[in-house]
Parts: C-alpha cells; sequence; structure tokens
C-alpha cells in the first residue's frame, strides 16, 4: 500500500530545490566578484606610472640667511626701494633662442604630477661678460647637453636684463637636485631643479674669467639689484630665504662652483632691510 504525501512530505523536495538555487547563485556571484577584482587591480597596476630614480645623496643645504626683523638701515631701505621701482618699470624679457627655455612641465617623464609654480631660486656666474651670456642663449643649441638660460643677469653696474620669464623653464642646472629633489622631464637624461628653480647669474668681474677659486667679487650695485629682484619673486611665489641656494650647492656633477666668492653678509643686510627675513 502506497501511503498519500503529507503536507510536510510535500513541501520538503521543494525546499531542497529552492536551497541549492541560492547556494548556485552564491557561487556565481562570488566567482563574478573575484573576476571583476582581479580586473580591476590589473587596471590600476597597468595605469600605475613606473617610479623614477632618486637622486644620489647630498648634504642638505643650510642657508647663510639668518632671520631678522628689524630694517636697521633705512637710508639703505630707502635706496632699494627707489631701485625696486625702476626694476618693475624695466622692460619684459629679451628674445633668446627657443632652443633655450621651455615650457615648466605639468607631469615628469614617468607621468607623476609635478607642480609648475617656481619654489626655489639658484644663483649663478656667468663667467666670462654679461654679454657673452646673452649672445650664447640667442644662439640656436639643437643639442640638449648645449642648451643654456636664466632667467635673469645683473651686470657690474646693477642692470638687471630679463632673459626668460619666470613663467617658464631656463635651462641654468642640467644634472642637479635641492635636498634631495629633483623633476626628470627627459629619461634620457638626469634629473634637474629646472622645473621647479628660477635662476640668476651675476656678472663676473674681468679677474673672475678664469677656473680660480675666487675673484674679487660683485659690486655693490649688484647686491643692490640682486636683493631687488630676490625680494619680487619671493613676494610673487611666496618663497622662503631658505630656498635661495647656489648653483655650486645644486650641481650633482661637482663641477660647478659658481657664484665665487659671493658675500652673503652683504645679501643678508640689504633683505633684511627690505623685510624679507622677517618670517
Amino acid at each position: 500500500m502506497r501511503l498519500k504525501p503529507g503536507p510536510s512530505d510535500a513541501r520538503a523536495p521543494l525546499g531542497v530545490m529552492a536551497a541549492a538555487l541560492v547556494l548556485l547563485a552564491g557561487l556565481l556571484l562570488a566567482r563574478l566578484q573575484h573576476s571583476t577584482r582581479q580586473q580591476v587591480v590589473a587596471a590600476e597596476v597597468e595605469s600605475a606610472p613606473e617610479m623614477a630614480p632618486q637622486p644620489p645623496a647630498q648634504p642638505s643645504w643650510r642657508s647663510p640667511l639668518r632671520r631678522r626683523c628689524d630694517r636697521a638701515d633705512p637710508g639703505l631701505r630707502s635706496r632699494l626701494e627707489q631701485r625696486a621701482v625702476s626694476l618693475r618699470a624695466s622692460g619684459g624679457p629679451i628674445g633668446i633662442d627657443p632652443s633655450n627655455h621651455g615650457e615648466r612641465h605639468r607631469r615628469d617623464a614617468f607621468g607623476r604630477e609635478i607642480p609648475t609654480t617656481p619654489s626655489l631660486i639658484v644663483l649663478h656666474e656667468t663667467v666670462y661678460g654679461i654679454g657673452s651670456a646673452i649672445n650664447t642663449f640667442m644662439t640656436p643649441h639643437p643639442r640638449d647637453d648645449d642648451q643654456v638660460s636664466y632667467h635673469a643677469l645683473i651686470g657690474l653696474d646693477g642692470a638687471v636684463v630679463q632673459v626668460v620669464d619666470p613663467s617658464r623653464r631656463a635651462f641654468g642646472a642640467g644634472n642637479s637636485a635641492f635636498n634631495g629633489i629633483w623633476v626628470i622631464t627627459n629619461r634620457a637624461f638626469h634629473g634637474s631643479v629646472n622645473n621647479f628653480a628660477l635662476h640668476v647669474s651675476l656678472e663676473t668681474p674681468l679677474d673672475g674669467e678664469n677656473n680660480e677659486p675666487a675673484h674679487s667679487g660683485y659690486t655693490a650695485s649688484q647686491y643692490d639689484a640682486l636683493a631687488v629682484l630676490l625680494a619680487q619673486w619671493m613676494q610673487r611665489y611666496g618663497i622662503p630665504p631658505e630656498r635661495i641656494t647656489t648653483h655650486a650647492h645644486v650641481d650633482l656633477g661637482g663641477e660647478r662652483s659658481d657664484p665665487r666668492s659671493f658675500d652673503w653678509q652683504a645679501l643678508q643686510r640689504r633683505l633684511a632691510a627690505l623685510g624679507m627675513l622677517c618670517r
């Protein structure tokens, strides 16, 4: 005799089937989620920029400029303020060859975003006369190794020649870094500070047109003009005094010594008179 199934017996097979369907759906969803995660990770790895090499170790910059909040020399301050007026009224950059300057890059050679606002000032000297430097800047240089320029030149008489607009990249330092920071914009070359630096060069006196470690030094007019120009850049871009450095310091090849015979105390007095060291 076959017994008729009761109510509970009729529901049992349906419950088992439903549970199996739920389990199967869960397995399919988990596999789909795992596959999706793998695709996302692969895409992130593929799109991630290659790590850029770091610059070699170098000593940290210790600025010779000291904090000073009093403007002790009103006569000096008045003279510099008058000099600032004439500098603001001077013309724009001279026209140099396009091969000797360029845009500030927004990304490095490895695809990483980099700042374009200048945050460092590098001091140089011309070694030869200012006219020789200008002639070099106006000469086409197809080879990257030969390209060179500064944002400004300061003659022995204190005249300031604007060479490259500060918004653009001057080629003032090749293989260089500042406090362990450089930017590589061309994988064929070492990194440099050019993308975030402003470069100014002082005309060298006649007795310095050689490879000697020192010369007679720069004129008072040059230090006046330099302080005024630096003050304008510091105010415009928010550059602190401790980020004013030398070509000799940022150079990683050990070949540069400029600006030789530089008098930091002369610059200290002038920047203090302009109120630029009270930070």
